[in-house]
């Protein structure tokens, strides 16, 4: 999922599912915790009972197994986007959908988004553009389409770029995510919102969805 790009070698294909799974978890755990440049080679392959040296036949480089992790983190959530944003419901509803994934990921699966959150901090341009390329490309098409159709269908107000507008609407769900799941994003959460605001789901979704509506213009019957 993501980018099309494969990052490891066909060698890696040929073994069992049950055993690529257990790697791909230990690794992104393992990144999500230390960072790229902390995180070791030697405790992936050990705690995901492989040798060092059948981790290098898999991948090539330390960053092939990184961005591979990061695909595999990402799939299963793409694949719920994708079926949210290809359905025939209003943008609104839609939209009301992805917010509502976008909290419940991150409380089951706040360690891939702190996986994502700790790459954006890292000091590798192109390490970051190849991340950037494996985790935007379906999300940025998906909501660009979703706009798009909102617009045809006279929910969205035209004199919006359509890229532009998929843009901040996912920098919102982002910001959501890393709400959720990161310790500093946590704390900024609640100074703004309040300190019970992780028990006010349905607030925090009613305001969110204002918000857009408001910046897009939204009928009033939507």
């Amino acid at each position: 999922m993501g980018s099309n790009t494969v990052y490891y070698k066909p060698t890696f294909s040929n073994i069992s599912e049950e055993k690529r799974t257990k790697i791909l978890t230990v690794a992104v755990n393992e990144f999500a915790n230390n960072g790229f440049n902390n995180a070791n080679i030697n405790t992936i392959a050990k705690k995901a009972e492989v040798s060092v040296g059948s981790l290098y036949k898999y991948f090539d480089t330390k960053t092939d197994l990184f961005l591979t992790s990061v695909n595999y983190g990402i799939s299963n959530l793409e694949v719920v986007l994708e079926s949210v944003i290809n359905s025939a419901e209003d943008v609104m509803i839609k939209l009301e959908k992805l917010i509502r994934i976008a909290i419940d990921f991150s409380r089951k699966s706040g360690v891939l988004i702190k996986l994502y959150n700790e790459f954006t901090g890292e000091n590798d341009p192109e390490l970051a553009k190849k991340i950037a390329r494996s985790m935007e490309t379906v999300t940025a098409a998906a909501y660009k389409k979703a706009i798009v159709e909102g617009q045809v269908n006279g929910e969205i107000r035209t004199d919006i770029d359509p890229g532009m507008a998929a843009y901040l609407v996912d920098n919102i769900l982002i910001n959501v995510q890393f709400s959720y799941a990161c310790d500093y994003y946590s704390e900024r959460y609640r100074i703004y919102a309040g300190e019970d605001v992780f028990e006010k789901d349905e607030f925090v979704i009613e305001n969110i969805l204002r918000f857009i509506k408001a910046a897009l213009k939204m009928n009033e019957n939507l």
